[in-house]
């Protein structure tokens, strides 16, 4: 199944966090979207991964992707080796998208970094012949996504360039709740965390409001990229 793009997150909620807004844009655009975690969140304060399994399942379902994938790797412990690599190029070959969005190349999270690196570097290599890997015992073909784009997540970096996500943004907060064991919950006897108060939802909206304030929209998304960027029209910048 070929889709236009793969969002990768290191812990299942960070592409309904930082570009699920984004992506239900290019959804109701007609393009498709697939989706791939890199671990199940199993340190998570809250929940459990089999909880972040449904609720990733859940999310996915809302937002519209074709496909959601799980590559399990180690929480927290994950490590950019040739393993890794090729479990993730092997996903990039079997949905060849043409744009990969990825974890923030610095974060608070040190996973978030290291998941960037490790995801463009995969994207790089999906892309050399001799590179040979396969799916459901069938060879795949080598690809290379034209462009990675890194989202931002909760250190205030700045943007190359942002997307008006104001159409979306309640079906955007929709998709975070689909994650109920890790976001606002009073009822919770579970311990609290950085990402459990009500705070933590108004800073995301507020993050949001603000980055749309720099483009004219109500709502914006912001991303990075790691190489020069072009455009066709002028009048299609902000």
């Amino acid at each position: 199944m070929k889709v236009d793009i793969l969002a990768i997150g290191v812990h299942p909620d960070d592409v309904e966090l930082s570009c699920s807004g984004t992506l239900l844009r290019h959804i109701a655009a007609g393009k498709k979207v697939a989706l791939l975690d890199l671990t199940r969140g199993e340190l998570g304060t809250r929940g459990s991964a089999e909880i972040r399994d449904q609720e990733a399942a859940t999310a996915a379902r809302l937002m519209g992707a074709v496909a959601r994938d799980n590559l399990a790797m180690a929480d927290g412990f994950f490590k950019q080796t040739e393993e890794n690599l090729r479990k993730i190029i092997s996903i990039i070959r079997k949905y060849r998208p043409e744009i990969v969005l990825a974890n923030a190349i610095e974060d608070r999270h040190p996973d978030h970094g290291r998941a960037a690196k490790l995801i463009s570097q995969a994207c790089f290599l999906s892309g050399l012949l001799k590179i040979k890997t396969e799916f459901g015992g069938s060879p795949q073909e080598h690809w290379r996504p034209k462009v990675v784009y890194h989202y931002i997540q909760d250190y205030n970096l700045k943007p190359d360039f942002l997307v008006d996500i104001t159409p979306y943004i309640d079906k955007k907060m929709e998709l975070i709740m689909a994650f109920s064991s890790q976001f606002y919950n009073p009822k919770s006897t579970e311990a609290p965390s950085p990402i459990s108060g009500k705070d933590f939802l108004d800073y995301i909206a507020a993050k949001a409001r603000t980055l749309g304030r720099v483009i004219g929209a109500e709502y914006a998304e912001g991303f990075t990229v790691n190489r020069t960027i072009g455009v066709d029209d002028l009048f299609d910048l902000r």
